[in-house]
Formats: structure tokens, C-alpha cells, sequence
């Protein structure tokens, strides 16, 4: 009886330390990773300044040569979507822990870890390019490392005019004769300046890019990365329009809402038929 009892207790722990051993391996989410890579064509992008001879090239469709000095945009309210078509979203409410400002001169920007992903096959992402209305306003109370790491000095994706972000901040050069081209784009409001409480939705730059996985992103005891292009070629040269830079369009910035949304729509896509922009999935590692 003694040896009965003994191989009950014995055969009891055993299944304990299985059961955790089999949880441990079996995890319920993990993390994603998503890699920025800002390209000409197909070409990464080197920032320059005027005079630099290391800077990346570009030639648009329009024959208008180009570099950039300054590069930076904002993703937010990210989605990833099952094989099932499920939506799984990541804190899509909150600017501090699902959104992020990508920025060419700052590596460690270019990859963004999503945590706490539910295990299962993913087939789409999709993202803001910029920040949706609701959530438009410079909240350094509600969202202050967002706001933070928006308002930096070195970053400025803050209006000087406005109560909402930028959304893209492009500096550089283009022509023979190096002309500054400078664009910055994001919602617009409409009402008095100094009366907040007036204030409505002007031009909605806001954009809402979905891109289908090359193969599926498998999210279970390993993380996937999913490798995203964005291809700064598209902004002269997109789906929607061949733009030519000169006084209106980009000297020294987009001056009319009207002019700001041709830009918007090459990079960000225009909502119907194309959706996706200036992005694309180059890979995804599992």
C-alpha cells in the first residue's frame, strides 16, 4: 500500500511539472516586429545635407532630382488581421503604446516591437499613416511620451499653428541649383485661431494604408518580423499623380490644403483605390 501511495504521489507531480512544462511551450502570445525600410525605388534612403555628396539621389518621373535631409512620418492604430479575417488591434487608443514617429536619422526607430500578440497566423497588417481625428490633439496630459517623442526639438512633428501632430516631416533639396524642398503634412482644422472650442475637422490627412503579407507572419513559440518598404519614390511619382515641385507645391512647404493632399495620397494612398501608398511587405521572417 505504501508503494501504491508513493507512485500516486509520484505520478502526480510528474503530470504537475508536464502540465507547466507543456504551458511553457505553448505560449499563449508573443511579440511582432515591424522593420521600416525608407527607400528610393529600391534604394535606402542616406540623408544629406545641401552640399553632401553622400546623400541618396532620386530622379521623379517628371525628370526633377531630389535628396532628403529630414524624414520622418507617424504610424499609429495598428492592426493585425488572422487568416480568418479576425482583427486583432494594439492599443489603437493609446498614442504612448501604439504609435511611433519613424525617423531616417534614428535607427533604433526603424523597428517597432508590438507586444503580447495573440499566437495564431496572420495574412494582412494594417496601419495609420499619421494620427486618426479622435485622437488629433497634442495631449501631453493623456499621451505625454508620445507627445514627448513627437515635440522633441530634433523630431518637431508638432504643429506651430495647430492643436494636432504632423504627420510627415520631409526636408531636402531638389533641381540642378539645389531649391529647398520642404513637406509637411497633417489634418487640418478649420475655425477661430484662438478660440479652440470652434475648432473643426478641416482636410483629413489621415490615412488608413493595408498591406497583405507575402506569407504568413506565425505568431506562436517564435516572434515574426515583418519587414515593411516605403518607397519615398512615390511621393513625386505615385499612383495618383507625377508631381512637379515649384512655387505652391513644396517651396518652401505645401501652402494650401488643396496642394498637401496630392502628396498625401501618392505616399498614403487615396482611400478607394489605393490603399496602401508608398508601402509594401518586403518579407517576413518566422
Amino acid at each position: 500500500m505504501k508503494n501504491i501511495k508513493k507512485y500516486l504521489v509520484l505520478s502526480t507531480v510528474l503530470f504537475a511539472v508536464m502540465a507547466c512544462s507543456s504551458d511553457d511551450d505553448n505560449p499563449v502570445a508573443n511579440n511582432v516586429t515591424l522593420k521600416f525600410n525608407n527607400t528610393f525605388k529600391n534604394t535606402t534612403i542616406v540623408l544629406g545635407d545641401v552640399t553632401s555628396s553622400l546623400a541618396t539621389v532620386n530622379t521623379s518621373e517628371a525628370g526633377q532630382i531630389h535628396h532628403f535631409s529630414e524624414l520622418k512620418y507617424v504610424i499609429s492604430h495598428i492592426r493585425l488581421v488572422k487568416t480568418d479575417g479576425v482583427e486583432v488591434p494594439y492599443n489603437v487608443n493609446d498614442l504612448d503604446k501604439g504609435a511611433t514617429v519613424i525617423d531616417q536619422s534614428k535607427p533604433e526607430t526603424l523597428s517597432y516591437l508590438m507586444s503580447n500578440i495573440p499566437v495564431g497566423d496572420y495574412t494582412q497588417i494594417k496601419f495609420g499613416l499619421g494620427v486618426r481625428q479622435e485622437l488629433n490633439t497634442l495631449d501631453e496630459v493623456r499621451f505625454p511620451n508620445f507627445y514627448s517623442t513627437a515635440g522633441a526639438n530634433d523630431t518637431a512633428m508638432h504643429w506651430e499653428w495647430g492643436s494636432g501632430y504632423r504627420f510627415t516631416k520631409i526636408e531636402g533639396f531638389y533641381g540642378a541649383d539645389n531649391k529647398v524642398l520642404s513637406i509637411h503634412t497633417g489634418s487640418t482644422v478649420e475655425g477661430d485661431i484662438d478660440d479652440e472650442s470652434s475648432y473643426t475637422q478641416g482636410v483629413d490627412a489621415y490615412r488608413n494604408v493595408v498591406l497583405d503579407l507575402t506569407t504568413a507572419a506565425m505568431v506562436s513559440d517564435k516572434a515574426p518580423i515583418i519587414n515593411i518598404k516605403a518607397d519615398f519614390n512615390k511621393l513625386l511619382s505615385g499612383q495618383s499623380t507625377t508631381i512637379e515641385l515649384g512655387e505652391g507645391n513644396a517651396v518652401p512647404s505645401v501652402h494650401t490644403a488643396a496642394n498637401m493632399v496630392i502628396f498625401v495620397d501618392n505616399i498614403g494612398g487615396n482611400g478607394s483605390t489605393d490603399t496602401s501608398g508608398m508601402f509594401s511587405i518586403s518579407s517576413v521572417e518566422n
